[in-house]
């Protein structure tokens, strides 16, 4: 029995060993600088939150088992107890031995499992930032194009009493007053940054 245990958590090792490396890879993937396309990278943050939530997953059994393992060695040692005060020495080394390991396991899982969390947040985060700027470029759009609308909206009216509608020069001085209005808040907000 010992020597299933001892094969079980060199599987368990190698497993936690792979899924630490494909964590290290995911990681790589979340704060590379790219300058893909908008809907290449959400693709690809999408991408990254299912293989963190395949991971996640796989390192949930990993734990359970390593749980387990820790129950299943706990109990024998209280049954090898209870049977025969006097287990032989090379067997109670080997329990101790496979009772360090699933718990330096666990606690190595558990930092994966920290990492995960970390990867998924940090992905969720990089969504978030991502739709703020295109809500941003919405809302600067918005009110650059606001003040325009507003002078567009007032010579088209059906008033015959605006007296720019009689001036020689009224219909380019509409354009440009309706250009200015537009320029002015988008120089405001390239000058503090916002864009």
């Amino acid at each position: 029995m010992l020597g299933l245990l001892e094969a079980m958590i060199d599987r368990i090792a190698d497993a936690l060993e792979r899924a630490g490396n494909e964590v290290d890879g995911i990681s790589r993937e979340v704060f590379r600088k790219s300058h893909a396309s908008a809907t290449k990278k959400t693709r690809d943050l999408q991408s990254l939150i299912e293989q963190i939530g395949q991971k996640g997953d796989l390192l949930t059994t990993i734990r359970e088992s390593l749980v387990s393992i820790g129950r299943l060695v706990a109990y024998h040692v209280a049954l090898e107890g209870s049977a025969a005060r006097k287990a032989a020495k090379e067997s109670r080394q080997r329990v101790k031995l496979i009772q360090r390991d699933a718990a330096s396991l666990g606690d190595h899982a558990l930092f994966l499992s920290n990492k995960i969390n970390f990867l998924l947040d940090a992905t969720l985060g990089l969504i978030n930032l991502e739709q703020n700027q295109i809500i941003k470029i919405f809302s600067v759009a918005a009110v650059v194009f606001l003040p325009p609308t507003l002078v567009a909206s007032i010579y088209g009216m059906n008033f015959e009493i605006i007296p720019e509608l009689h001036w020689r020069l009224g219909y380019p001085y509409a354009l440009a007053a309706m250009a200015i209005s537009a320029l002015l808040p988008y120089l405001y907000f390239k000058r503090r940054g916002w864009l």
